[in-house]
């Protein structure tokens, strides 16, 4: 991870104050969807939170059976259900690959 992509969360904090459009799950799945073998540690750095955090959406995202994970060797790799629906009801017609796409 470079040092300009560690500098994005609080750029975007200090900016636009301290919401944004969407949640930190996610942030969390986009990404996951970047790279599937990317540490929860830099997840947490690019998303702007905890790295426990980030380990409490992931079982969420695996309990909901959105992510599978998977060990590779000590790593963990993560799998995005794509075709999963969003939870909500306003989004409940939209897919996680639909999702995704903003994060690209």
């Amino acid at each position: 991870m470079t040092k300009e992509q560690k500098r994005i969360p609080q750029e975007i904090t200090k900016k636009g104050g301290q919401w944004t459009f969407l949640s930190n799950h996610a942030h969390v799945l986009i990404c996951l969807s970047k790279d599937p073998d990317m540490r929860l540690k830099d997840v947490a750095s690019l998303v702007g939170i905890t790295e426990r955090a980030v380990q409490a959406i992931v079982k969420d995202l695996v309990d909901a059976q959105i992510l599978e994970k998977s060990k590779d060797g000590r790593r963990n790799q993560y799998i995005i259900q794509a075709e999963q629906k969003l939870r909500h009801t306003l989004e409940a017609n939209h897919s996680i690959s639909e999702l995704l796409r903003l994060g690209k």
